[in-house]
């Protein structure tokens, strides 16, 4: 088929469409400890096969705009988190001060919180909050799952902070390998074992007092939004509803390796499941239909932009098949927001996720002309329009509660 005929057939005169069925310590960080029974050990294969075969990995590119000294501390190795924090550390300041839209307009008062927990499998997970400014009352608890090679800590911060002014508790976590959380950078070992550690983190998440008994929604981008449909899956229950943003249910052509050579790297990923072997297009040209708003992203110093490593690629792979095979089940209240011309996850997936998902209330936004990341690489009044109605679809689902 051919998919750019498939998506100007979907675009309308509006500017979406809406199909709707129904109306340790970081500066201030403190450590959450879990008994020490839990702690995380050293592996011994943490000195890795992929070390040791001394892979050549291309340099960084430079940051326009920083010291010398800055370009020095963001080309480091960041596959161990330890690093990752002291790079991300140097850069916060700098992050703050970029000259976009989610960095210019966050609103004042917002309390944040940053913490490290220690899950059950012994791996220390970096997690963060924002609340409303004193005063206001929590309408409800939203959950956020980040997408791929990507951290809570970047963009999300000014996303987050848009949606606590109007009145919700955003909680995030970095998962294991990506952001400030333990784990070799980059790598999914297991896709279903990263659904747990989710679940896992936001049942904690559930009963704070803070927000224990008011509704509670999880929302996922991109690879995240793929996370968030297996959690929704393994939980059919426990969410009031669901947000998708570009979700990754399947993995558009465009940027998948043909099927022979799929077959030849599932094979050496058994054998070299840390290697960067995985052939990849620049996602940062893909996702960003904003020229100046794709050279900001280089300020996210550390998200995970090497190759993709063998079992990662498996991993993602195997765990679309799985959602694709199961939409049917998603039952859950739904909202699926996806650019029309997203190159790296099917805009025309997410149709098909809305028209097989059994819920009764689901909603379907897809945003002519805008490309993957439309809640920070698109034009201004395009991210606002997105926050706009994530905003109103959690207002209108915290009412009917």
């Amino acid at each position: 088929m051919d998919s750019s005929l498939t998506l100007r057939q979907l675009q309308q005169p509006r500017s979406y469409v809406v199909l709707r069925d129904s109306d340790h310590s970081i500066g201030n960080l403190r450590i959450c400890r879990r008994p020490t029974s839990l702690r995380r050990r050293l592996s011994s294969k943490s000195t890795s096969l992929v070390t040791r075969t001394r892979q050549i990995i291309t340099a960084k590119k430079r940051i326009e705009g920083v010291s010398e000294e800055l370009n020095k501390i963001a080309s480091q190795n960041l596959n161990l988190a330890s690093t990752r924090r002291r790079v991300r550390s140097a850069f916060v300041d700098v992050q703050q001060q970029l000259d976009h839209v989610l960095f210019k307009m966050a609103p004042p008062g917002i309390r944040t919180d940053e913490w490290f927990e220690i899950n059950s499998r012994g791996v220390e997970i970096f997690c963060k909050s924002w609340l409303p400014k004193a005063g206001i009352p929590i309408k409800a608890a939203l959950c956020f799952c980040h997408g791929y090679g990507d951290t809570c800590t970047f963009f999300f911060e000014g996303i987050a902070k848009k949606i606590a002014a109007s009145g919700f508790g955003v909680y995030a976590m970095d998962f294991p390998g990506f952001g400030l959380s333990e784990g070799l950078h980059g790598y999914i070992p297991s896709f279903d074992a990263l659904a747990d550690d989710v679940i896992e983190h936001y049942s904690n998440i559930k009963v704070r007092p803070e927000v224990i008994g008011l509704p509670r929604f999880i929302m996922g981008q991109s690879m995240g939004g793929a996370v968030t449909l297996k959690v929704h899956l393994k939980q059919p229950h426990d969410w009031d509803g669901v947000i998708l943003v570009a979700p990754m249910a399947k993995i558009a052509e465009d940027v998948t390796p043909p099927a022979a050579v799929l077959k030849v790297l599932a094979l050496i990923s058994k054998v070299l499941p840390e290697a960067k072997l995985f052939p990849q297009k620049d996602l940062a040209e893909l996702a960003f239909r904003d020229p100046r708003k794709r050279k900001l992203a280089e300020y996210n110093v550390i998200s995970y932009s090497d190759q993709m490593r063998l079992r990662t690629a498996v991993e993602l792979l195997k765990a679309t098949h799985d959602i694709e095979s199961q939409l049917e089940k998603v039952s859950s209240p739904l909202l699926v927001l996806h650019g029309a011309a997203d190159k790296v996850t099917d805009p025309m997936v997410s149709k098909f996720l809305y028209e097989k998902a059994s819920s009764k209330d689901k909603t379907l936004k897809l945003y002519e002309e805008s490309y993957h990341s439309i809640l920070a690489g698109e034009p201004d009044d395009r991210i606002l329009d997105v926050l706009g109605d994530i905003v109103s679809w959690l207002d209108f689902h915290c009412a009917l509660k």
